[in-house]
């Protein structure tokens, strides 16, 4: 299986999306409620997923990791005590800067050499880490899912059989 990085990659933005527009519906306190899970709350989740989000921006342009790390701390700042429209925005911000940097990479197959300072060195594809990027959001949405079924809510279907259902219907 190839399958189409951004296409993926818009699969990813649909399904926060869809998370989003879920969260809006419920009783504000939900999002900042304590639960035991893997993060405290919905909003830590949803600050984590952020902050790798712009690391895997920076990784994905190559930026170099002494400019990239000292960012992390501001990263994880901006996500702090925000609302769900804020949190939406931010992910919106850098959609953005991804849907950029996919139209400015022509061969999203190309080889990279990825340095993390802890695990070393990684020969690899621009698109097996953008399909990282997809990997981890689909992870912690699931996460953010068990967290409001503590709370007593649904969560939302964000399954990619859901987004190709909407885009077969919307074509």
């Amino acid at each position: 299986m190839n399958p189409d990085p951004k296409r993926q990659y818009e699969y990813h933005v649909w399904a926060n999306d869809q998370l989003f527009a879920h969260l809006k519906q419920l009783p504000e306190e939900v999002f900042h409620a304590e639960v035991t899970s893997v993060f405290p709350s919905v909003a830590q989740t949803l600050g984590h997923m952020y902050m790798f989000e712009r690391l895997y921006m920076a990784v994905l342009s190559e930026l170099p990791n002494e400019e990239v790390f000292p960012k992390i701390p501001g990263w994880t700042e901006e996500t702090q005590g925000k609302s769900v429209e804020d949190m939406q925005q931010l992910f919106a911000d850098v959609t953005e800067q991804f849907r950029d940097l996919l139209t400015r990479t022509p061969d999203l197959n190309r080889a990279m050499t990825i340095t993390h300072p802890s695990h070393g060195s990684l020969d690899t594809r621009f698109s097996d880490i953008l399909q990282h990027v997809v990997n981890h959001g689909t992870y912690h949405r699931g996460n953010i899912t068990a967290m409001l079924r503590q709370q007593g809510y649904a969560g939302v279907p964000t399954d990619y059989l859901f987004y190709l259902i909407e885009q077969q219907r919307d074509a």
